[in-house]
């Protein structure tokens, strides 16, 4: 296998952010970007989501990234009307100033859809707005390690093998990304305000965040195995569909994000966990970026996980701990979670030795947690 294989692959970022005036609340005006499919809306009319097109380097897909918010903040300053780059909400008064997203014509299902998650969960979960990583291996790559196995099979396997590993690793994503320690009180409680700091250095991966009311059991025996295990959830109408599992990590198939577009297995996996970054001009560091990918990579040539029920449940608490302000006393397997993430560090440099690139990266990230990742953000300085 050529070596240089492993390193390549497609990338595709989704930025949401939210809309806001002069004065720094929530636009109340139509979304104004019409039908463009890189620059379209999530939840609410006044959330913007920016979708770059398929990218072959975290390098690109940055530029790509450049490009449409370029476009979003020259459209808007027309305007008076600006981006939002933090991942909390800033104040508004209440539920009324949350228009869901108007959705009209061929498209009329996607606001049937958020008014349903409206009804479930409220709207002020849908305010919270983040960095959507997508990620796939180049298929010559994958095809040089199938042995010569059937390749959509082996494919299917591998991203499932792959999901397991990196949802148990989901909590050094938060720890290392988590960027959202402040927020207005008036996300919890109508006609309140003032900023305060929160117990979470990420509202929306902890324990109060964007997760269902239920924690979603899934099954890896096959694709079509955990394909079966999330309609059964939709059957039994504990999710309106496969758009509703909210989870920190997803395969997805091409096109639509729907269960019957798997007939023609996985095309990548999507992280969903990271904070906007407000130090970063674009709201996302591309050292984070690169450090995900490294970990995909190195979690990928990791043994199969037995990925049982007790490991989801596991794996969902350690990621709502990892988004606490205050790290003491959470440990992961036992072992404190700053030493745990250390040792993974540790081991990704020891798997990419001789790398320098790749080292320097982790470098970065190993310097982190030698600050105390939550510290390193003052709020004072951003939201003050």
């Amino acid at each position: 296998m050529d070596n240089r294989l492993f390193y390549k692959g497609c990338f595709g970022l989704e930025r949401e952010t939210l809309r806001v005036d002069r004065d720094g609340r929530l636009a109340q005006t139509p979304h104004p970007f019409g039908d463009d499919e890189h620059m379209t809306r999530d939840f609410c009319e006044n959330q913007i989501e920016l979708i770059t097109p398929v990218c072959h380097s975290i390098d690109e897909v940055m530029d790509e990234l450049e490009k449409l918010d370029h476009a979003a903040r020259k459209k808007l300053a027309k305007m008076n009307e600006s981006i939002w780059l933090y991942s909390n909400p800033p104040h508004f008064e209440n539920e009324g100033d949350i228009p869901v997203a108007n959705f009209t014509g061929e498209h009329s299902g996607k606001r049937l859809y958020r008014e349903q998650l409206e009804r479930r969960y409220g709207k002020r979960l849908m305010l919270f707005s983040g960095i959507h990583f997508n990620f796939s291996f180049d298929d010559e790559y994958l095809r040089s390690i199938s042995g010569g196995e059937d390749f959509g099979r082996f494919r299917d396997a591998f991203y499932l093998r792959l999901y397991k590993q990196i949802s148990a690793h989901s909590w050094l994503l938060v720890l290392l990304t988590a960027s959202s320690p402040i927020c207005d009180a008036s996300l919890y409680e109508d006609g309140a305000s003032g900023a305060f700091r929160t117990r979470y250095a990420s509202i929306r991966s902890g324990e109060r965040g964007y997760w269902n009311s239920f924690r979603p059991k899934l099954r890896f025996g096959s694709l079509d195995d955990f394909i079966a295990s999330i309609r059964e959830h939709v059957d039994k109408g504990m999710l309106f569909s496969a758009s509703e599992l909210y989870l920190p990590v997803r395969l997805k198939p091409c096109g639509v994000n729907d269960l019957s577009s798997f007939k023609n297995g996985v095309s990548h996996i999507e992280l969903r966990m990271f904070d906007l970054d407000p130090t970063e001009p674009l709201g996302v560091n591309e050292d984070d970026l690169r450090f995900a990918h490294l970990l995909m990579m190195y979690l990928s040539a990791q043994p199969d996980l037995d990925f049982t029920e007790e490991r989801q449940e596991q794996a969902v608490i350690d990621h709502q701990n990892a988004s606490l302000y205050s790290l003491e006393g959470v440990t992961i397997g036992g072992t404190p979670i700053l030493e745990k993430a250390s040792q993974v560090i540790g081991e990704m440099e020891k798997f990419f030795e001789g790398d320098e690139a790749a080292l320097a990266v982790l470098g970065y990230e190993k310097t982190k947690l030698n600050d105390r990742l939550c510290e390193r953000i003052d709020p004072g300085d951003i939201y003050g």
